[in-house]
């Protein structure tokens, strides 16, 4: 173990090397609309993480809010502060430290959502297609129906039948957890017959026909060689997802059936900011409206040039 150690940094090295002269490196060197894309992603993602430092203020804690800061403009309008670059809302709250904020909770909802939307289209995918003809047909009945209405009407119905079965009291303490499973169940079709397609391809291969003659367990069969050989597309598509999740996510909120407004959370803060849009405080709906945006954008872009980077046949 001591003699290996001292070659770690150099196979690291190697491997990096060979990442950096790949394809996909090369893919992502030719597209500069890719690589400023991930630059925003990350920024956003950065500014999420460690929004308790970088915030110039925390919009959770009601003692750092004074009214006499509310309605504040932009800092480059009559009236602004520098402290406040974007302006405060109607209770004194900087939008710029909200938007952080917020931005934490979307991309928690949202990649939350998808993770879980990715292990249920999976299973049920995997099920389809490697538990015979009965089982495929009834799981992608299910599937055909769900898909046939829009995602968010199904999230709604989903969201408004979990929050009925608790008390009212109880709504804002199961908001987010409600959200995750609502987006997350309206979202599990699009994986599950990815899924189910490609292990329909895989469980006619050679080792897999092999590994039943030789006696293996089907559910080995599934784990060890099938599952490996399906996970390329589905990831391609969770990353396109999370912004459709967050995306939905926002819209919910917007809606009042999402997180509550006390949360900040990037729809929260558009449909309050949107309450002032025409009395002339445009900046507490324009600004959390463009983040939202251009996070979806770059997520997009990114999940767009995942897939084409990812196919042998447009290289």
């Amino acid at each position: 173990m001591a003699a290996a150690e001292p070659h770690a940094p150099g196979a690291a090295r190697r491997r990096l090397r060979a990442w950096l002269d790949g394809d996909i490196a090369d893919s992502l060197r030719r597209s500069p609309l890719v690589i400023a894309a991930a630059l925003v992603a990350l920024a956003f993602a950065a500014g999420a993480a460690f929004a308790g430092w970088i915030a110039p203020q925390d919009p959770f804690d009601l003692a750092a809010l004074q009214l006499l800061d509310a309605s504040k403009p932009p800092f480059w309008l009559a009236g602004g502060a520098l402290h406040f670059p974007l302006g405060t809302d109607a209770q004194g709250r900087d939008i710029l430290s909200a938007i952080l904020f917020g931005t934490r909770l979307s991309l928690v909802i949202g990649l939350a959502a998808v993770a879980l939307a990715l292990v249920l289209g999976v299973a049920i995918g995997l099920a389809a297609g490697f538990g015979g003809p009965r089982i495929d047909a009834l799981l992608m009945r299910i599937a055909d129906v769900q898909l046939s209405f829009p995602a968010i009407l199904i999230a709604l119905l989903i969201a408004g039948v979990v929050r009925d079965l608790f008390p009212r009291d109880l709504h804002h303490a199961i908001a987010v957890p409600v959200l995750i499973l609502a987006i997350a169940l309206s979202g599990w079709p699009q994986y599950a017959r990815t899924v189910r397609g490609s292990t329909m391809v895989e469980r006619n291969r050679e080792y897999v026909l092999a590994a039943r003659v030789i006696g293996v367990h089907p559910a080995t069969i599934v784990r060890a060689h099938v599952l490996p050989n399906v996970l390329g597309p589905v990831l391609v598509l969770a990353t396109v997802h999370v912004a459709t999740a967050i995306i939905t996510e926002a819209t919910l909120s917007f809606l009042g059936v999402g997180v509550p407004p006390t949360t900040p959370s990037l729809g929260t803060l558009i449909r309050i900011g949107n309450d002032y849009l025409f009395s002339g405080e445009w900046w507490m709906v324009v600004f959390p409206g463009l983040a939202l945006l251009l996070l979806a954008l770059a997520v997009n872009l990114l999940g767009d040039w995942l897939r084409d980077a990812l196919n042998p046949r447009l290289r």
